[in-house]
């Protein structure tokens, strides 16, 4: 089975507690996992898989332990042809840019070659209370995609 690094970016934790449970979901499936919450670029391969699920913080923004991440993505502009990737992101569909910061990270990494696994997740905390019950049903399809 293949190693999943799950990376995530929150400001309230939110996004921290649906990656844990999905790493719970995917080693109940046999899959080798690792979690590391606004990890910097040098403590992730640049090829394999990596579930990417983040909150959006203000105007659509990237939390901010997410943020030295993305910014290091434009800078060194790695090649990421190797990388496929999971897209999870938590937002409020009464803001404008809903689930804006999950998006924005997606564009970079398709801008450097990376392709994503399946469909991206948008959750709507308005909808679902529990976040990680709506992040457990997408994996289910997900993990068969991979």
């Amino acid at each position: 089975m293949a190693d999943i690094t799950l990376i995530s970016g929150s400001t309230l934790g939110s996004a921290e507690y649906v990656a844990e449970h999905l790493e719970e979901k995917l080693q109940e499936a046999g899959f080798s996992t690792e979690v590391l919450h606004g990890p910097e670029l040098d403590e992730l391969q640049p090829e394999g898989i990596w579930l990417i699920v983040t909150s959006t913080h203000g105007a659509g923004e990237l939390p901010d332990n997410l943020l030295p991440l993305y910014e290091a993505l434009q800078e060194t502009k790695p090649d990421l042809s190797g990388l496929r990737y999971g897209a999870v992101g938590i937002g409020n569909h009464e803001y404008d840019l809903f689930c804006g910061a999950i998006k924005l990270l997606e564009e970079q990494l398709n801008q450097l070659g990376a392709k994503r696994i399946g469909d991206r997740l948008e959750i709507d905390v308005l909808e679902h209370e529990i976040p990680e019950d709506a992040a457990e049903v997408w994996v289910a399809t997900w993990k068969t995609q991979i």
